[in-house]
């Protein structure tokens, strides 16, 4: 339980507490006043109601103190349990006197229960004061322990980062300084190996200018060299080329004599079949059109061979004489 249950239930003890005291004066006033008005002269049965609210009121202070002081863990002594057991003896014997007068047992009973309930009230109410102070006490030195804790932590981590930082700060500057003498000893070996470097460059030099000197005159014996076998082999590359040409020439015209002996065979056997039966499917009908048309038959001379309409036929003519190709001119290949 965390110390906002325990004030809680502080106040609803003290809500209880008090609304018990309310309770136990109001119905104190109105029953002890009429026995007050009885024993009081006529004159001065005003004052009945006097009596009851002074014993109630020392009521009042009696749980009014006794609830400070068990918020601050004191100890008023004997004094305070003589207020509160005679003030509630005083509570107790005023509201059942009238009853008690009257042998009225059962009126005693009943008026005995509001002071009673009230004293153990007070007593058990100053009871759960002090355990609930004593609780709230423990919850508050476990806070402060906690909080004192936390702080420590906080301390610690506050510590451990500032000397992070520092072995950050330390580590960086020797980083540094170890950079700049690492960046000093570069320059130390850049400044000797260019030192060789221009050393070694000025005796290549040297021996590249002995050597080009061979080399030009070995270049210019080569080059004549070259000049002459590029010369020869030009002269045998034109002669190779003018042999490949003829060769392309010459398979060139086997191909088309090749070529036009099949088509010449191919018509031939198209056209010495005779005319068809049946009509012929369209791939070997545009063959027989084809041949007939390359031998000069009419249209229903082809039609007959096919076996396809005279419509058909021409219409194949048509395209065969759109894209046969034109008579060469006399003398174009001059």
């Amino acid at each position: 339980m965390n110390g906002v249950q325990v004030r809680s239930a502080e106040r609803s003890l003290s809500v209880g507490t008090w609304l018990i005291v309310a309770g136990a004066m109001l119905y104190s006033i109105l029953t002890v006043t009429p026995l007050m008005a009885a024993h009081t002269p006529a004159a001065w049965r005003w004052t009945a109601p006097i009596l009851p609210l002074v014993v109630d009121a020392a009521v009042v202070i009696v749980v009014r103190l006794d609830s400070v002081l068990a918020r601050l863990g004191g100890d008023g002594g004997r004094w305070p349990i003589v207020l509160r057991w005679m003030t509630g003896c005083m509570t107790l014997a005023l509201n059942v006197g009238d009853s008690a007068l009257r042998k009225d047992l059962v009126g005693v009973a009943v008026h005995a229960v509001a002071p009673t309930l009230l004293i153990i009230t007070a007593e058990t109410g100053l009871a759960y004061r002090r355990g609930i102070t004593n609780a709230l006490a423990e919850i508050q030195a476990r806070e402060q322990a906690a909080r004192t804790a936390r702080e420590k932590a906080a301390a610690a981590q506050a510590e451990a980062a500032e000397q992070r930082e520092r072995d950050k700060r330390e580590f960086e500057a020797r980083m540094v300084r170890e950079q700049h003498e690492h960046e000093a000893a570069l320059l130390r070996e850049q400044a000797d190996r260019e030192a060789q470097a221009r050393r070694e460059e000025a005796e290549r030099a040297e021996a590249a200018a002995a050597a080009e000197r061979a080399a030009d005159e070995r270049r210019e014996q080569a080059r004549e060299q070259q000049r002459l076998a590029g010369e020869r082999l030009e002269r045998e590359a034109a002669a190779r080329a003018e042999q490949d040409r003829l060769a392309r020439e010459a398979n060139l015209l086997r191909e088309q004599r090749e070529q036009a002996a099949r088509a010449e065979r191919e018509h031939a056997e198209l056209l010495a079949a005779g005319p068809a039966q049946e009509q012929q499917s369209k791939d070997q009908a545009l063959r027989t059109v084809a041949a007939a048309f390359a031998a000069g038959l009419s249209v229903r001379a082809a039609a007959e061979l096919c076996g396809w309409s005279t419509g058909w036929v021409t219409g194949r003519y048509q395209e065969l004489r759109d894209h046969a190709p034109a008579p060469a001119l006399e003398g174009a290949s001059q």
